[in-house]
């Protein structure tokens, strides 16, 4: 007589496997995840950065294109004579203002020179100048922010030319 024993489970060994299948799938799905939301944080970051250093480097061309007066200011160290970092400029209602690049804070600043005021404009920003190629009208604007951790890093550029004549 034969002993027919019908398998109704898995055995042990089986079960134990497909455990260890699906705790290594499950491990490799947890590290995409992981992977995938620091990369968002990190496009986030940058992302905010950037439109807040977009919407600054708008308000400073729309300022030189409409300016009475325009002067290129640097720091005033001898480290670099071309440093240009500071923008001053007498709107035109009249205001004096000066876009000031601090690298100690990497900071961009509004000082409203007429009431004496002062505006922050853009946080990390770790470069900025402003380059007067024809001295007579435009004015070129280089801006380089970097996210907090200061890992990624872009730079934006424009260009003012200035409508009244000077």
């Amino acid at each position: 007589m034969h002993n027919k024993h019908k398998k109704n489970g898995f055995t042990l060994v089986e079960v134990l496997l497909a455990m260890v299948i699906l705790a290594v799938l499950m491990t490799a799905v947890a590290v995409a995840f992981d992977a995938s939301m620091k990369n968002y944080k990190e496009n986030e970051a940058i992302a905010k950065t950037m439109n807040t250093a977009r919407a600054a480097l708008m308000r400073i061309t729309n300022d030189v294109r409409t300016a009475q007066a325009v002067a290129l200011l640097g720091t005033g160290t001898d480290d670099d004579p071309l440093d240009l970092s500071e923008c001053s400029l007498i709107t035109a209602d009249g205001q004096n203002l000066t876009y000031r690049f601090d690298a100690g804070t990497n900071t961009l600043y509004l000082d409203n020179n007429t009431n004496s005021e002062s505006y922050l404009l853009c946080k990390y920003v770790t470069a900025m100048t402003f380059n007067r190629p024809n001295p007579v009208r435009n004015v070129q604007i280089a801006m380089t922010v970097t996210d907090q951790q200061g890992q990624l890093s872009r730079k934006l550029v424009a260009a003012a030319v200035v409508r009244r004549n000077l």
